[in-house]
């Protein structure tokens, strides 16, 4: 779990781990090192003589009390001109308007798929989720545990939480109807709201939490029931979103997402294109689907259908019919990280922004 720091979009997309975006640590050329010698011997000269001066030759400085630094402030997010081929992890519908969100806190929104507008957004942090519960009312979520609201269909936004102390990011966000909604994120972090996102409050769900794992995914089941997923094969179930029940992991790796199969199934996917779907999530018995590739798959919908597309690492796009059974389409440009089904064609979103592909047989 240490590497999400270091992996900043890592346990996002719901995770681009796969992306391989990392924090670079600079080195010292040795040339540099060499020239920078002389400098160096004459400051550990005179440390050196600094320590072996006697105590009472330096009478130590009086300290004064240190000052508590103040709180950040959030700083808007910059439009940018090509806002739209930068890094977005997340994308969603609201009515007939679709809604990308991604790095420094972009937020767009397009009619068409083809034409995208960037629109004013009050924080500058990675975004990596966003979800509506009807064409009008919406969440963002992201890096500092940063929740964003709209009532306008992404038009405008107004920012809920934020808490850059914690550093730590939600991953995902599921929004039931027009006031409730959970967030889940990094750690075991797991917040909700039942009054539109005035308050936001922990949910307790202590067999789901007590490890701290990363919390990738909360989907509804066909039967009504919450299904949550993540970190080490993590998959659990709730009636009421309050009461859960952790279940038997049906694979050791990261669990990056699911997606409902039937009235009490799900499929689940994640690392090195481990996919699994079952029939009853508290049967237990989960069967692994061959999807013909060991990429990661970060994200997934559901096709009218009945069929399931999965989007991923290197562009891959996989469609798995009702029967278990998959095939690959041609890849995209670049890893992908979301995908939602558009009339006859998908709209994707990845490290290189937007992209469209036709719907596959």
């Amino acid at each position: 779990m240490n590497a999400l720091k270091p992996t900043l979009i890592a346990a996002s997309l719901t995770a681009l781990l796969a992306l391989g975006i990392a924090v670079a640590q600079d080195d010292t050329a040795p040339a540099a090192a060499e020239a920078a010698a002389p400098a160096e011997d004459a400051s550990a000269a005179a440390a050196t003589t600094a320590e072996a001066a006697p105590a009472e030759e330096a009478a130590p400085a009086e300290q004064a009390p240190a000052e508590a630094l103040p709180p950040v402030k959030p700083r808007a997010a910059e439009i940018a001109r090509l806002a739209s081929h930068t890094l977005l992890l997340g994308v969603a519908c609201a009515g007939d308007t679709l809604v990308a969100v991604g790095d420094r806190g972009n937020i767009l929104l397009s009619s068409d798929g083809q034409t995208w507008k960037q629109v004013e957004v009050p924080i500058n942090v990675t975004l990596t989720a966003v979800a509506f519960a009807d064409a009008k009312n919406g969440w963002a979520v992201g890096h500092d545990a940063t929740i964003l609201h709209t009532t306008d269909g992404g038009k405008t936004w107004a920012l809920q939480r934020f808490m850059p102390e914690k550093g730590e990011p939600l991953l995902n966000v599921f929004a039931v109807d027009a006031r409730q909604a959970y967030g889940v994120g990094a750690y075991g972090m797991f917040l909700q709201t039942a009054d539109a996102g005035a308050t936001w409050t922990e949910v307790e769900a202590t067999p789901i939490r007590e490890d701290g794992l990363h919390l990738n995914a909360l989907i509804r089941l066909g039967d009504g029931n919450l299904f949550i997923a993540g970190e080490t094969g993590l998959i659990g179930v709730s009636i009421d979103g309050v009461t859960w029940e952790r279940l038997p992991a049906p694979y050791e790796g990261s669990l990056f997402g699911a997606l409902p199969h039937g009235e009490k199934g799900a499929l689940v996917f994640g690392l090195r294109g481990n996919v699994l779907v079952t029939d009853d999530v508290r049967a237990g018995t989960w069967q692994p689907v061959d999807i013909g590739t060991v990429q990661s798959m970060f994200g997934g919908a559901m096709l009218p259908d009945g069929r399931a597309v999965l989007v991923g690492s290197d562009g891959e796009i996989v469609y798995i019919r009702p029967d278990g059974t998959a095939h690959r389409a041609p890849p995209a440009s670049g890893s992908l990280s979301g995908v939602v089904a558009v009339a006859d064609h998908l709209q994707m979103v990845g490290e290189d922004g937007v992209a469209r592909a036709p719907l596959g047989q």
